[in-house]
């Protein structure tokens, strides 16, 4: 009896498993643990990080206004932003979207915007950051 449902379960299971298999718009893909990010850090012109207000940034494709859910848990260092993270990844094409990114030094006024292009979607294991700079420096 035991060796009936010890089969009929392992059956059971390896149907379950070819369903899914078959039925992911993804395919087989294994993805890590670990959990991406993209950091803009925002200096002054003599390299040192600046205290910014106003940050902003929008999604170019949407018009959407994109927030990192990990910046809320993080000590934030001075001019250090995290513009975008695994959590967002719904939210952003496979094909990559233009992320625009603006800040006000507190200290000059000034103003300044950068576009950085981050991949995702649904397939995508992580972001993934295509290109733009890692920094934004204010006169």
């Amino acid at each position: 009896m035991k060796k009936i449902a010890l089969v009929l379960l392992l059956g059971i299971a390896l149907i379950t498993c070819k369903k899914n298999k078959t039925t992911s718009d993804c395919g087989d893909k294994i993805c890590t643990e670990e959990f991406a990010s993209v950091v803009l850090k925002f200096v002054d012109n003599k390299g040192v990080g600046a205290e910014v207000k106003d940050f902003n940034v929008i999604n170019q494709r949407t018009g959407e206004r994109v927030t990192a859910n990990s910046s809320v848990y993080t000590s934030t260092i001075k001019g250090v932003f995290i513009i975008v993270d695994d959590n967002n990844k719904l939210g952003l094409s496979e094909q990559g979207d233009d992320l625009k990114i603006t800040g006000t030094s507190v200290e000059t006024k000034q103003t300044k915007s950068v576009v950085i292009k981050v991949s995702g979607g649904k397939c995508a294991c992580h972001i993934n950051k295509i290109s733009g700079p890692q920094q934004l420096v204010f006169d």
